[in-house]
């Protein structure tokens, strides 16, 4: 996981979710976290981007 990726990441968690996996359900999810509230968000993006 690259520096622009982490920072795009904490900046839009969705936004890092849809450059790593693409469009797909976990995008969707994420979208949904972060609309609940940002560190839901920010904690599944990163555990998207972390995960592979």
């Amino acid at each position: 996981m690259g520096f622009w990726r982490v920072l795009i990441t904490i900046l839009v968690p969705p936004l890092g979710v849809l450059i790593g996996n693409g469009f797909g359900g976990a995008f969707l999810l994420n979208i949904i976290l972060t609309l609940c509230g940002y560190l839901p968000g920010l904690i599944h993006g990163f555990w998207v981007q972390t995960r592979k």
